[in-house]
C-alpha cells in the first residue's frame, strides 16, 4: 500500500478521536466550565464570544476533515461493490460505476429494481398462498 498523506493520517486520527465517548465528554466539560464562569465575567460580550469562537473554528475544521474520511470511506466501499459487481457471473456490469451517472439516470434504475423487487415479492406471495 502507498503512504498515506498527512492529512489523511490526522483526518482519521480526528475522526477516531471525536467519535469517542471521551471526546464527547471533554467538550461537555468544556460546556460547563464555561456556563460555570459566567457568573465570574458578568456574562460578558468577551465570554460569549470565546465560547461561539471556539466552536465556530472547531465545527468549521471538522466539517473538512469529516468530509475527507466520509469520501474515503465511501470510495473504498464503492470499490468492493465494484468488485462483487464484477465477480458475480449475473449481474450487470454496466451498474459499476453508478455513482457517475445523473439523478435522472440514477432515477429511472432505482424504478427499475424497485419494479423487479415488487415482481419478485408477488412472485414469491403467489407461491406461498394456499
Amino acid at each position: 500500500m502507498a503512504q498515506q498523506s498527512a492529512f489523511t493520517r490526522l483526518a482519521k486520527k480526528a475522526s477516531t478521536f471525536t467519535g469517542r465517548p471521551s471526546c464527547f465528554a471533554l467538550a461537555l466539560g468544556i460546556i460547563v466550565v464555561w456556563a460555570i464562569t459566567g457568573p465570574l465575567f458578568g456574562f460578558s460580550d468577551t465570554w460569549q464570544l470565546v465560547i461561539n469562537t471556539g466552536t465556530t473554528i472547531i465545527t468549521f475544521l471538522m466539517v473538512f476533515l469529516i468530509q475527507s474520511t466520509q469520501n474515503r470511506d465511501t470510495e473504498a466501499m464503492q470499490i468492493k461493490l465494484d468488485e462483487l459487481i464484477r465477480v458475480s457471473r449475473r449481474a450487470d456490469d454496466a451498474l459499476l460505476d453508478l455513482e457517475e451517472l445523473e439523478e435522472a439516470e440514477l432515477d429511472a434504475l432505482r424504478a427499475r429494481y424497485e419494479d423487479m423487487a415488487r415482481q419478485a415479492r408477488d412472485a414469491r406471495d403467489a407461491r406461498t398462498k394456499p
